[in-house]
């Protein structure tokens, strides 16, 4: 007697088994995870968004940490501190600058400053060296003389008498710098010292970002480890923080998730089945379809998104729910070895019909336009493929007559008939309450949409309000607005900065902005520096006019003669260029203001710092001549960004719940019938809806997902009714199956709705109760060709 497939066809399906998943291991062990959250934004952005985007993935605060140096003895300790962590970033190599307000590394660039400071003095113009040009020069300088800054002045007076270093200097001190203390930086209005750092690396390159952080954090401790009790704490945020902590997070919840799922799904399993080998079979097609989704994500792709990844522990819910089918309604064969061929004829169309239905619900996503939703559509269709393939044609294999042990499937299958025979009773009762869910979701209308692209992010309020603390102290410049300029080359990005900010200084004047930040005050434009060359006098003409200018005043041409001197000897510079300021701290500062795009020609990014008067609107209007300025209002750029998300998905959902209708109704081919499949689904994703807008829940993309989800489980749940309604009788084992399937998938979907990632909880919040409303809907609207659908 045959007991299963033949053995010929059970060794060729184990070892092709096997191989696909070893297969599907190899390709995973090779695959970058990543945890960017510009993954869910647009794959074909606008201008502006792709502005923003490029500054989200590799701009310079994409790369910038925030570091504060708090509580401690003292300021002098702290200060100590925080030199010593400075110098200590310095040569590990990791960041191309490093600033606390020690300017000891800047005095060879002082010195580079005062030699061409005829290049980098935005005032040199021919009118400049004027008899009154120089008189007003000269009498600005002396005037200064008996301020603070006198002490700087003073020791420069014979060679810049006019005073372009210290313009050059005051231009290059950011319009909100910090407060100074023991030689270092420090907050406003707590004992905390303070230190602002960009990576070398790029904001993407996540691995590296958490290299340079835990080299911060090496650092500060070998720098506190003799303060003992007395010791500072360290403080870190910035984008890079965010970043590698909320990879780190989403990597660490995915496994919580999938360990705790994984428990609890083989203890409801044993109580069903009260078989470990049982348990074991039943978790095959569910590492399957994990396996097989991460691969095709990662084949795809070519790397897999932290959240996709978390995603997968959804999978656990509807992957497993094909084994529970099969291992249930496979026992009770009326000759042994042929239960497979039972379940095969019987039930597998009905699962292969609720596995197409889903395939064409997430195709969906597939096809959405945003990376990281094609991302969740790839990883569910191949997933649950690969399970319910493995089901298919690896478990008859494995168990030809299913599961033998009865465990509490029994009082399941109890449990299911009174439910069947119950439910029927409060049909009408449910439409009331779907026609009011409806009511309730029209009233509140777009309102009920509301939730943004930050509410995708695990980052923690007081993360948030630690950034906002630190960036307030450094008097970083408004990450709101970036205006940001493009060309095909150094040059010309260069001559369109410098017209940039010929337009922000009527702003500056007007006192929209408090002052700006660009390249060009450390790196004019070629053209520029040789204008300003091509203004200075020669010798002679010089010493003509200097002798009028100071005629009758304190201070002497004939002491001036080092001047002279000096700006004959500028003549004859050639231009300065980014090379030549490569491994100062000047080009720190230059790389993070201009950069190469990846996509080929070069980027500068001017940062404003506004103040009470700013209008984003007038600084738009300001710039627009200039088409190569992109002015991005980055809180609008996001809402819109979601917005077209939101639309998008929408579009894309409603087309894949036509086409499961449409699929529904080639196989049914009966009105009557893709009526009973179809009412509890809608009906389940409406009450579930109208749950969430009872309890004021802002939704999103994500919950759009999880109603995408109600769909795909629940049309299972709707086709068994469908078949059982047909036969009139409701078998023990079917009922006893459907009762655990949804058991397993309303207890994995509870548990991610209690996770920390709002992009987690959100799908299980809204799936939990959809799915359990699924399954009662469908027994609610079954009719039965006899008067009463009766469990044997």
């Amino acid at each position: 007697m045959r007991t299963g497939p033949p053995r010929s066809r059970r060794a060729l399906v184990l070892l092709v088994w096997l191989a696909a998943l070893l297969a599907g291991v190899a390709v995973i062990s090779r695959t970058h995870f990543s945890a960017d959250l510009t993954a869910f934004l647009p794959a074909s952005p606008d201008a502006r968004q792709r502005v923003l985007i490029e500054q989200l993935q590799t701009g310079v605060a994409s790369r910038t940490l925030m570091i504060g140096i708090e509580g401690g003895k003292d300021a002098v300790q702290r200060a100590d501190v925080s030199r010593a962590l400075g110098k200590a970033m310095r040569a590990s190599g990791l960041f191309d600058q490093v600033q606390n307000g020690d300017n000891s590394d800047w005095q060879e660039a002082g010195s580079f400053v005062l030699d061409h400071r005829y290049q980098l003095a935005p005032d040199i113009t021919p009118e400049r060296f004027t008899v009154q040009g120089l008189r007003d020069a000269i009498g600005d300088t002396l005037s200064m003389l008996g301020t603070p800054a006198g002490n700087i002045v003073k020791p420069l007076l014979e060679r810049d008498p006019t005073g372009e270093t210290q313009r050059i200097a005051e231009g290059l001190i950011p319009a909100s710098s910090p407060r100074t203390e023991q030689g270092v930086w420090v907050s406003r209005d707590a004992p905390r010292a303070m230190l602002l750092a960009g990576t070398k690396a790029s904001g993407s390159d996540l691995d590296a970002q958490a290299i340079a952080i835990a080299r911060v954090q090496a650092e500060f401790a070998k720098a506190t480890q003799a303060l003992g009790a007395d010791a500072p704490k360290l403080l870190m945020s910035g984008a890079p923080v965010f970043s590698v902590t909320s990879r780190d997070q989403i990597k660490g919840e995915a496994i919580q998730l999938a360990t705790i799922g994984g428990i609890v799904m083989s203890g409801l399993l044993l109580l069903a089945f009260a078989s470990p080998r049982a348990l074991v079979i039943a978790v095959l097609p569910v590492a399957t379809g994990v396996v097989g989704g991460t691969t095709a994500v990662a084949l795809v792709f070519g790397e897999v998104h932290g959240l996709t990844m978390g995603f997968g522990s959804t999978l656990i819910g509807e992957t497993v729910d094909y084994a529970i089918y099969y291992l249930i309604q496979a026992r009770g064969a009326a000759v042994p070895g042929t239960g497979w061929q039972r379940w095969r004829d019987l039930n597998w169309p009905t699962v292969r019909l609720g596995l197409l239905t889903s395939v064409c619900g997430f195709a969906a996503l597939v096809f959405s336009g945003f990376p990281g939703l094609a991302q969740l559509g790839v990883f569910s269709i191949a997933g649950l493929v690969a399970a319910a393939v493995a089901t298919r044609y690896g478990l008859p294999v494995l168990a030809p007559d299913g599961a033998t042990g009865m465990g509490m499937r029994g009082l399941m299958a109890k449990a299911a008939g009174a439910i069947v025979r119950g439910l029927p009773r409060l049909r009408w009762v449910f439409v009331v309450l779907g026609l009011g869910a409806a009511g309730l979701v029209a009233w509140q209308g777009g309102t009920l949409w509301r939730a943004n692209l930050s509410a995708m992010s695990p980052i923690k309020q007081a993360a948030s309000d630690l950034d906002a603390k630190l960036r307030d102290d450094i008097g970083a410049s408004d990450g709101r607005t970036l205006v940001v300029i493009q060309a095909p080359d150094e040059q010309a990005v260069l001559r369109a900065t410098e017209a940039a900010g010929a337009r922000l200084e009527a702003l500056v004047e007007r006192g929209e902005l408090t002052g700006y930040e660009t390249v060009t005050r450390m790196l004019p434009s070629v053209e520029a520096q040789r204008q300003r060359i091509a203004s200075l006098p020669d010798a002679v003409t010089l010493r003509t006019r200097l002798a009028e200018a100071t005629a009758g005043g304190p201070l002497p041409a004939a002491r001036l003669e080092p001047f002279i001197a000096d700006v004959e000897k500028a003549r004859t510079l050639q231009p300065i260029t980014r090379a030549d300021l490569a491994d100062g701290p000047l080009g720190a500062v230059i790389n993070a203001l201009m950069y190469e795009r990846p996509g080929g020609g070069w980027s500068a990014l001017i940062a404003l710092h506004t103040g009470d008067k700013f209008d984003p609107v007038r600084l738009a209007a300001a710039l627009s001549p200039m088409p190569e300025v992109q002015v991005v209002d980055v809180k609008h750029e996001l809402d819109s960004l979601y917005t077209r998300y939101l639309h998008e998905a929408f579009v894309q959902v409603m087309l894949g719940a036509l086409a499961v209708v449409v699929l529904l109704g080639l196989y049914l081919r009966s009105g009557r019938r893709l009526l009973a499949v179809c009412q509890p689904l809608a009906l389940a994703v409406l009450l579930t809806l109208g749950g969430m807008a009872l309890l004021n829940v802002p939704l999103g993309i994500l919950h759009l997902v999880g109603l995408l989800l109600i769909v795909a489980v629940g049309s299972n749940y709707a086709l068994f009714f469908d078949q059982l309604q047909e036969t009139g009788r409701a078998d023990e084992d079917t009922l006893a199956s459907l009762m655990l399937a949804n058991l397993t998938t309303v207890v994995s979907f509870g548990l991610i709705a209690i996770s920390d990632i709002p992009a987690l909880s959100a799908i299980g919040r809204v799936v939990a109760p959809g799915a359990l409303l699924a399954l009662l809907l469908s027994a609610a609207f079954v009719r039965a060709k006899s008067a009463e659908l009766q469990a044997k």
